[in-house]
């Protein structure tokens, strides 16, 4: 089995213990101890400080290609488990004993209190499949749970990505910062309306709205104060939509505005997003123009 290391918080050292990943915590809470996979080579397994002491290069390991979640954001919401897959490339000399990566969040990978969040794997290291003698391509899933690992709104932003491998000679490279990854929280826009339906032409079209974003403190959604949004419309006849206004959230979240109608068409609500929560836009609300 792998040896699991925990960073924890109530002493100044590196601690070594077996932990499970922390439950879900108080409002803004940060757990104890955050749990961090290690890297196994062929003679043994790196030992928990190793494994802890940040980048580190032996041999001629080389790890590239790294992409996580497809190159999409990850989006989490109040109920709803997002499986994440980090995907990357691993060469060394004399082929790849093994590999393994995850997410965390937080300053620094080696400072007292320096992580905060994880979002860690269940299997022992990555699946790789062999393409040469040399080279691998690897995979490995995680979740992101809003109940358990995503515990408090502030790990919404930017998150590292770690990444490790281990060739058969005992070369490694590990990469505690390799790159960087959005962990968002999850928008919605309700509430939305445009009306009366049908209009004379001439009149005035009201078109409401409300965002909300996905609150990771009690795991329930809450209007997004003070945002722009912009308005958009699509004639009936055509293909694309075109911004009309631009509006702010009020301190509810909500929308609303008047427009003259002129044709017959369909109104949405587009938020572009921000580096914590995504972007996120609704399906066209049609209106009869007499």
């Amino acid at each position: 089995m792998r040896i699991r290391t925990a960073l924890a918080t109530a002493t100044g050292a590196l601690a070594i213990a077996s932990l499970v990943a922390p439950a879900a915590q108080a409002a803004g809470s940060t757990p104890s101890a955050i749990e961090v996979p290690t890297l196994q080579t062929p003679g043994h397994q790196m030992s928990a400080f190793a494994a802890a002491s940040g980048d580190k290069q032996v041999g001629d390991t080389k790890i590239s290609n790294v992409v996580v979640n497809g190159g999409k954001n990850i989006v989490v919401g109040t109920a709803v488990k997002k499986t994440v897959t980090i995907s990357f490339t691993a060469k060394d000399n004399k082929g790849i004993y093994s590999a393994m990566a995850f997410l965390w969040h937080g300053s620094s990978f080696t400072a007292k209190n320096g992580i905060n969040g994880a979002i860690t794997p269940t299997a022992d290291e990555a699946t790789c499949k062999k393409v040469s003698s040399t080279t691998s391509n690897c995979k490995i899933s995680m979740v992101a749970d809003p109940k358990e690992n995503i515990y408090s709104n502030i790990l919404a932003g930017s998150w590292k990505v770690y990444v490790g491998a281990a060739g058969n000679d005992n070369s490694i490279q590990i990469k505690t910062a390799y790159k960087t990854q959005l962990v968002q929280r999850g928008a919605k826009i309700d509430e939305a309306d445009a009306g009366p339906e049908p209009v004379v032409k001439g009149q005035l079209v009201t078109v409401k709205g409300r965002l909300a974003r996905a609150n990771w403190d009690d795991l329930a959604y809450h209007g997004y104060t003070g945002q722009p949004v912009k308005l958009q419309f699509r004639a009936k006849t055509a293909k694309t939509y075109t911004t009309v206004k631009t509006l702010k959230t009020d301190a509810t979240g909500r929308l609303k505005t008047s427009v003259k109608a002129t044709v017959d068409g369909y109104w949405r609500w587009s938020f572009a997003g921000t580096s914590t929560t995504q972007e996120v836009t609704i399906l066209g609300d049609f209106v009869d123009v007499k």
